[in-house]
């Protein structure tokens, strides 16, 4: 049984939905577990009905999966889908982008540039590696979020939820090949950005985007692979 903390009643209703997702996108559950809504209620102190309506609410993002006679299942992650919300994220940035650059301060480039040195700095330990993807997640998200177009921003959130459960659940050491030809990609983002030269950014970001969209894939089959062994 996995380990969750009780609510209060009065908390039930605002934080069932995020002790679920945080669940979710944590190690708390894994893609394909199914899910007790008694057994959760349970362990929560609530009754099932916050719980019915989160999971209703995981499952309209995509997190969920509801099938009919047979239960409630945490949605699996497949190499087809990681490749295909890899696609859509590529589109999204590079649009976000072209809009960035027309939108950037001296602020914001602070911002990019500092970012871009957090993710310079040396990566040999499972805390510089958490710290080295938190920077990274920043840097993309700076770029959509620097756009001002909050419909992207609202599509772009829902598929990164996908992303990181893929990414937590198929984890392997980062390979040094990788994280230099990552380093390399980052900069020239920067360069671009610094130049304010649209065309170029959305050229090395679509081709960054591209790079590691296809590392992940090969992740996700490691990674199913390792569990069918």
């Amino acid at each position: 049984m996995n380990t969750l903390t009780r609510l209060t009643r009065t908390r039930a209703s605002d934080s069932v939905l995020d002790m679920l997702r945080d669940g979710i996108l944590g190690s708390t559950f894994r893609p394909g577990q199914r899910l007790d809504v008694k057994a959760l209620a349970d362990q929560l102190g609530v009754s099932p009905t916050p719980v019915k309506d989160a999971i209703n609410r995981l499952a309209a993002e995509g997190l969920i999966e509801i099938r009919p006679r047979s239960g409630t299942f945490v949605a699996e992650i497949t190499p087809e889908m990681v490749g295909e919300i890899f696609e859509i994220r590529r589109a999204l940035e590079c649009l976000a982008a072209e809009a960035t650059v027309a939108r950037l301060t001296p602020e914001l480039l602070e911002a990019f540039t500092d970012l871009t040195r957090q993710l310079e700095r040396p990566v040999t330990s499972e805390a510089e590696r958490m710290r080295h993807e938190q920077a990274n997640v920043a840097l993309h998200m700076l770029i959509v979020e620097s756009s001002g177009n909050q419909r992207l921003m609202e599509i772009y959130r829902s598929l990164n939820a996908h992303l990181t459960i893929a990414r937590i659940h198929s984890r392997r050491r980062p390979e040094a090949h990788r994280l230099e030809q990552e380093l390399q990609e980052h900069r020239a983002m920067l360069d671009a950005l610094q130049q304010r030269d649209a065309p170029r950014l959305v050229q090395v970001l679509g081709d960054h985007i591209r790079r590691a969209g296809h590392d992940l894939v090969e992740d996700v089959l490691h990674a199913r692979e390792k569990e069918q062994a």
